[in-house]
């Protein structure tokens, strides 16, 4: 295995470094016979997966501390062992380039593969300090990439360079020779002159601040979520709902007459007609649910939020939240970037599971794909429980969704203990901010609406058809009989709660609306809202379930919705 040994001056960001390479899954450990404590960690180098070691921060190879004794020891011995390959990544405080060449001129003269992230760079332009890296990366024989650790800039681009290092020809100097050598470096590759922070340096620096970033990310999420809200129910009440009720339904009427309105085909290809009325949501048809469940009701959010994350995406914003929640998602055995999927679930969980595989890893798909399912209840089912809570008090809707929070931090954190498998770092490259290519957000966003169709589609009226087939024989009466004792005994519920819970399956806040008749209190209300949110998704949203994760683990996400429903609503009507 190839190891990767970063060598730094303290304070340089040379632990940033390290999180960012290594991801998630790190080890922290005294050396032995000292009580310094070093990190190690993996990452994923080209198509091997390569040791990272952290070592101590040390000015010198020549030691004065314990801390630098360790770093020789550690040099020492990956130089002396030939079975693996060793790369020196060597972190440079770029701020402070004349202090930090001595460390790199020592590293040098091993004669070993190296390569240095040229660290801080975002703070040399606002400092005024010009670095001609192309200029230094000629004298030293080295690769350099200029790395702002903090913000997950050039990061990418350092790990292409950790593919190909390269062996430096430098003799062994002395100190006096190493400090004059400096000296000729920096004259010819640094400038320093005075100027101001730009609005734009001003704005990207805040985005990523734990206190100004935090603050920023939650106005504009809250502002997505409603433009969201807006446009895809604007979309559906104004442009969808009026198609099928005025142009399709007619149709759809006429062709239910010639089958006769009732009979296997009917039912098949147009489902429920209650009271001449065909109810696109619940008739369960082919030609009716069949086409409104992908068209009418997922289509519009999907529009809305890609078209959102389009703009994030293309202005520079994106990557900085990600960077900003890093941390936080690292506990959930994920990165920043994984909250894509959670911001979009609160509108739909099926492009919220679809943008899922953009993280790398297939753990890291299951664990995302199983948070978003069992703890982010799309916007329909938000509406149903604010509504049918609201009544009660807003205390009660507050406990539903803090509990399904609480049970997204809780059940990420168990997931990241007990899934096995590697999570590697998402490589970001942090762009600057800028105005989005209006045609590019739409090309963008076209491409996606396709992709969506394309995939989705067929799948989700191949189940309306099985579905339908299983309604059609009873199936599901008989699933709902089954379940009575786990809902009356369980989860405290009125033995009719059954019915809506088993029709969650298929339209979530339908089942939702099922349980206002059942004269339940605001106790059972909680309870019941939790269930229905944790339990299976809706259809559309368990075919693409399986259609990302592969029949084996979207079963074993299905279990882990199972018991966690099940635990949290048991809990709950214990607790209430």
């Amino acid at each position: 295995m190839k190891k990767v040994l970063l060598f730094g001056n303290p304070n340089v960001g040379k632990s940033v470094v390290f999180t960012r390479l290594t991801g998630v899954q790190t080890m922290s450990a005294n050396y032995p016979g000292t009580t310094v404590t070093f990190s190690r960690g993996q990452m994923k180098l080209g198509d091997e997966i390569a040791e990272v070691i952290d070592v101590p921060g040390s000015y010198t190879l020549e030691p004065t501390c314990e801390a630098e004794t360790m770093a020789r020891r550690m040099l020492d011995e990956v130089a002396a062992d030939k079975e693996g390959e060793v790369i020196i990544l060597n972190v440079v405080d770029a701020t402070n380039l004349e202090r930090n060449l001595y460390l790199t001129q020592q590293l040098l003269e091993r004669g070993l593969p190296t390569v240095i992230a040229m660290n801080m760079w975002d703070e040399t332009r606002h400092k005024g300090i010009k670095i001609e890296l192309d200029r230094l990366s000629e004298i030293l024989d080295v690769p350099i990439a200029p790395t702002s650790a903090t913000s997950g800039e050039g990061i990418k681009q350092l790990v292409v360079q950790l593919l190909s290092p390269q062996i430096p020809s430098l003799a062994v100097q002395g100190q006096d020779e190493r400090w004059q050598r400096i000296g000729g470096i920096i004259h010819q590759v640094q400038q320093i002159t005075h100027r101001h922070h730009t609005l734009g340096e001003r704005l990207a620096d805040a985005s990523v601040s734990p206190v100004l970033g935090v603050f920023m990310a939650v106005l504009i999420m809250a502002a997505v979520f409603l433009v969201v809200r807006f446009v895809g129910e604007g979309l559906i009440s104004y442009v969808f709902d009026p198609i099928f009720d005025n142009l399709w339904a007619p149709v759809v009427h006429s062709l239910s007459d010639a089958l006769g309105g009732s009979g296997f085909l009917h039912g098949l290809l147009v489902g429920n007609v209650s009271g001449g009325e065909i109810n696109f949501k619940e008739s369960l048809g082919l030609l009716t649910s069949g086409l409104y469940v992908p068209f009418a009701m997922v289509l519009p959010y999907i529009v809305a939020f890609y078209l959102v994350l389009g703009i994030l995406e293309d202005t520079g914003y994106l990557p900085r939240l990600a960077v900003l929640l890093d941390n936080v998602m690292h506990h959930l055995g994920l990165h920043g970037f994984a909250f894509i999927p959670t911001l979009l679930g609160l509108g739909c969980n099926v492009p919220a599971i679809m943008a899922t595989r953009s993280l790398e890893s297939r753990r890291e798909r299951f664990i995302a794909a199983t948070l978003v399912s069992v703890a982010v209840p799309c916007v329909s089912l938000q509406a149903m429980i604010i509504g049918m809570l609201g009544g009660f008090g807003i205390g009660y809707v507050f406990l539903v969704f803090g509990t399904l929070f609480a049970v997204w931090l809780g059940l990420g954190m168990i997931l990241n203990k007990i899934t096995p498998g590697f999570s590697p770092e998402l490589l970001l490259e942090v762009p600057p901010y800028r105005l989005p290519p209006v045609n590019l957000v739409f090309k963008k966003l076209a491409f996606r609406i396709k992709s969506f169709l394309k995939e989705a589609l067929p799948i989700i009226l191949g189940v309306v058809a099985v579905i339908n087939i299983l309604n059609f024989t009873k199936v599901f009466d008989v699933i709902a009989k089954a379940a009575e004792p786990v809902v009356t005994g369980i989860l405290g519920l009125p033995a009719e709660a059954a019915v809506p819970l088993v029709v969650g399956f298929l339209r979530k806040d339908a089942a939702m609306a099922l349980m206002g008749p059942l004269d339940m209190g605001p106790e059972q209300l909680v309870v019941a809202s939790l269930v229905l949110a944790m339990l299976f998704p809706c259809i559309a949203s368990l075919v693409i379930l399986f259609r990302e994760l592969g029949k084996r683990d979207a079963l074993k996400s299905v279990l882990v919705m199972l018991i966690a429903a099940f635990g949290v609503g048991g809990l709950m009507n214990l607790i209430l």
